[in-house]
């Protein structure tokens, strides 16, 4: 339902709380619905499109017939409920997994939309929205709801997600004589962008009802996405599912082969069901060794990491919005970090104000025209500069919500990154006022001063910028005001944060608008220079590529520059240029996307921050962009994450959580791969020396199940480690498998087949003959309880630490041995007929445990070999 309701609202109080309940029953809530959803019946019949289970699913229905023959169904029945517990076991994983995407939507129903309510502005979330409402917008906002404009200075917007028109001029003239654009000039649509001025509009249509509403659209429904990993780790299944296959086909042949040659009672008589049945055995031999081979569990492990990491890494202030960005922020090189917001507090107060021209009341008359950020019960809303701006105006006695009403305007220049300025023509009290505020060398350039006026400005200037603080320079009718000195503190834990990166290998790069002098000081506070000679905080000024013949070139620091300079170099320059550069001051977005361009071409792998419409570039441009909470709506749509705290420690976490997740993928394949290599080799072996499948169907599902369902839960759940800091980081070219991986498990998977070989070979050849019964219990059980101790192995894979350390914070772990234990205890208790398992007393338990222990013993020895070296290795040094 869409309302014209510009006629009763009155534009200055906006609705009242009684207006907005009564609207909210009548015309709806402002919430979006989602696309129909795949039903879960339809989702779980998917993971039976899988191709290992159609050839499962085909070898049990022909098992089904046999058994009716035979009428023995225990087998068949455990081929079933083994098929039905790996897809439903997969299937509750990917389940959990999309709902952990579904976070995004909902929080993006609560991001904040400025309204005018009662007389005042305030801030709601999106989804409480009304017709009616009076909603401010600025640049970088995205519009919340359909509505028609009633106030518009310079707006332009992004209407491309409705019509593909990335740029449209609107008005409040709505008239459209030569006007060829789809909506009309006075409306305002959601989900598009300001890109632009800025706007007050009422709202006419919310929810369902806007336009955008009324697009039946895929959109609205996040999906996971295929990350650079996952292309990684398919191409490495298909290598090993060749493999698998292969070795699944010649163990095929050469069993048959062998029964066929030996078994002179079956094939040689007319017992052709008995025929089938041997074919069938061995073919259901060959289809398990391919299950076991084809390590379907990768995808779900990734899967069920990223989903994991997601969840946790939103409780450290990192809203993950593209996948990707979970794996890439592990490889990350080079960090270009904005400074306010990121670096400091963004808690902005006026140290000082000095005035040059006119008194307090015009400063704050000056103030109060010249801005468009609002006070709410003490706190800024809007731009936090402006925000500081309009405190001082209250401290100061004057009211800027009655000296803005009295200011009528007349033109508005709105702030943009480029210009570094604003300018406001307005009618004041029967005098035209012309009001500039910006950057100092911007305003007083625009001003008529006097030589020393000037030079004394600039040494006050550069006092405050040595002090951190950020300068305004204000304007009236061409003539210099005066400026405003304003603090803002770094962050208390930026200074450890910066130091963190620095050790595990990445490099901390300021690049902001603000001067030279005051992003040195922050980044000398932020302990940026620790590695370098203190000259470099002493000498901010940066090169100077083209100077003057009349001026003496200061002293050359590869280290700053500034974004007119960056400009000025050539690409050849820049390219060289770029990894010197520490600090980046009076940046615009070109210069930010620019230095991004050529790091990239540097082979760096580049995280940037940005907060405003600008960054939208360099943020879409650079590996992963990380968009600060309190930034625009154009900046989080361009992001792959966002800082919810804006904090420059919750992009050092990020990366620890990015590492963390690779190491424990690398973790399970190890683990997984182990197994594989085990269990292939053990049936060549076994069709070698000619004796039966010492691992039957429901065995090797069962292990199939430890190792792809159980091991991706416990090692997708190790917390993330510090130690990962302390290396350097990996290069994306890497192969997952590095050479000490794929040592480590020909190793592993050839001492268990020997073992295991070795064991199998004795029973064939002891007193009583063949495999009996309690002997392959004892052989099931074995290499079960060699891939349990594996799994402390895996935990602690590529470092020297104890298996032990922090075992207690492994919760998934725990579950996971103790659900393998308990388990593996019940099938063989238990399993009978259907598992071709006996029960076991409790020595040849005792026995087992303990042997197979030596598999961790082993490995805690070695690691404490490794933990002895490095030490000494330290102390050398």
């Amino acid at each position: 339902m869409v309302a014209d309701t510009t006629k009763d609202i009155d534009i200055t109080q906006g609705l009242s709380g009684q207006e907005v309940l009564e609207r909210r029953l009548k015309y709806g809530e402002n919430l979006l619905t989602p696309p129909p959803r795949t039903s879960l019946w339809k989702l779980y019949l998917d993971k039976y499109r899988d191709p290992i289970i159609r050839i499962l699913l085909v070898a049990a229905a022909i098992s089904l017939v046999l058994a009716f023959v035979e009428n023995d169904f225990i087998e068949t029945i455990g081929i079933f409920l083994a098929i039905f517990f790996a897809t439903t076991v997969g299937f509750y994983f990917e389940r959990d997994a999309a709902k952990k995407f579904n976070i995004l939507n909902a929080l993006g129903e609560e991001q904040l939309v400025k309204v005018r309510r009662e007389g005042r502005v305030c801030e709601i979330p999106r989804k409480d929205v009304v017709v009616g409402d009076v909603i401010l917008i600025e640049v970088g906002d995205e519009i919340p709801a359909d509505g028609k404009l009633v106030h518009a200075v310079d707006l332009q917007i992004d209407e491309s997600s409705l019509t593909g028109e990335p740029i449209c001029a609107k008005s409040v003239d709505n008239r459209r004589e030569h006007d060829e654009s789809t909506y009309p000039r006075d409306m305002v649509l959601r989900s598009t962008m300001v890109m632009s001025g800025r706007g007050e509009a009422v709202v006419t249509a919310v929810g369902d009802h806007t336009e955008i509403g009324k697009v039946a659209r895929k959109s609205t429904e996040v999906t996971p996405t295929k990350t650079p990993l996952n292309t990684q780790l398919d191409k490495l299944a298909k290598l090993i599912s060749k493999i698998g296959s292969a070795v699944a086909i010649a163990a095929f042949v050469i069993f048959l082969a062998h029964d066929i040659l030996t078994n002179h009672a079956v094939w040689q008589g007319t017992d052709y069901f008995k025929m089938a049945e041997v074919v069938l055995n061995y073919f259901m031999m060959a289809v398990t060794l391919i299950v076991m081979a084809v390590p379907e569990g990768l995808p779900m492990a990734v899967t069920l990491s990223l989903a994991l990491n997601m969840r946790r890494m939103l409780k450290s202030n990192n809203l993950v919005r593209k996948l990707h960005a979970c794996e890439t922020m592990g490889a990350v090189t080079v960090i270009c970090t904005d400074k306010t917001g990121t670096l400091t507090q963004n808690k902005m107060q006026v140290g000082e104000m000095m005035i040059a021209h006119g008194d307090n009341s015009l400063m704050a008359t000056a103030i109060a025209a010249n801005s468009t950020a609002e006070l709410a019960d003490g706190h800024g809303i809007g731009n936090p500069t402006e925000a500081s701006l309009l405190l001082w105006v209250q401290q100061q006695g004057f009211d800027y919500r009655s000296l803005r009403r009295e200011a009528t305007v007349l033109e508005q220049q709105p702030f943009s990154t480029e210009k570094k300025m604003m300018a406001t023509r307005c009618l004041f009290r029967g005098r035209e006022y012309r009001f500039v505020k910006g950057a100092p060398e911007i305003v007083m350039d625009m001003c008529n001063m006097e030589p020393e006026a000037r030079r004394q400005a600039d040494a006050q200037l550069a006092t405050y910028q040595h002090k951190a603080m950020r300068t305004l320079a204000f304007a009236c009718n061409g003539t210099f005001q005066g400026f405003a000195a304003i603090s803002d503190p770094i962050r208390e834990d930026v200074p450890q944060a910066v130091q963190q990166c620095q050790r595990a290998g990445i490099e901390v790069k300021i690049v902001t608008g603000d001067t030279s002098a005051t992003a040195v000081e922050i980044g000398r506070q932020a302990h940026l220079f620790d590695d370098m000679p203190s000259s470099i905080t002493q000498h901010p000024t940066p090169i100077t590529q083209h100077p003057t013949p009349n001026t003496q070139r200061p002293t050359p620091n590869p280290h700053l520059i500034t974004g007119p300079e960056w400009a000025a170099l050539t690409d050849e320059e820049a390219y060289e240029r770029a990894p010197q550069i520490r600090v980046m001051s009076r940046a615009r977005p070109t210069d930010k996307q620019r230095l991004v361009e050529m790091l990239q071409k540097r082979g760096e792998i580049v995280a940037v921050t940005g907060d405003g419409t600008n960054d939208a570039p360099a943020l879409h441009y650079a590996h992963v962009g990380l968009s600060l909470g309190s930034g625009t709506s154009v900046a989080k749509e361009a992001s792959d994450m966002t800082l919810l705290d804006d904090s420059f420690g919750s992009i050092a976490n990020a990366v620890m959580w990015g590492r963390s997740l690779y190491k424990n993928i690398q973790r399970f394949l190890f683990f997984q791969l182990v197994v594989n290599v085990t269990a292939l080799l053990l049936v060549l072996g076994g069709s070698v020396i000619g004796t039966e499948m010492p691992l039957t169907v429901t065995q090797i599902l069962w292990v199939n199940l430890i190792m792809d369902t159980f091991a991706a839960l416990a090692l997708a759940s190790l917390p993330p480690s510090r130690d990962v800091m302390n290396e350097k980081p990996r290069s994306q070219a890497d192969f997952i498998l590095t050479p000490g991986m794929s040592r480590g498990i020909l190793f592993c998977g050839i001492s268990f087949f020997l073992i295991m070989f070795a064991y199998l070979y004795k029973c064939l050849h002891d007193d009583d003959p063949g495999m009996q019964s309690y002997e392959l219990t004892m052989f099931f059980t074995t290499f079960v309880m060699l891939q349990f101790w594996n799994l402390f192995n895996a935990k602690t894979l590529g470092s020297d630490r104890s298996a032990f350390r922090h075992f207690v914070l492994d919760k998934g772990l725990m579950l996971v041995l103790v659900l393998i234990l308990c388990g593996q205890w019940l099938i063989v208790t238990f399993g009978g007929k259907m598992f071709r398992t006996v029960p076991l007393t409790a020595e040849s338990w005792l026995k087992i445990i303990v042997a197979t222990s030596a598999v961790l013993w082993a490995g805690e020895i070695w690691r404490w070999i490794r933990r002895l070296l490095r030490k000494r290795k330290e102390t050398q040094n």
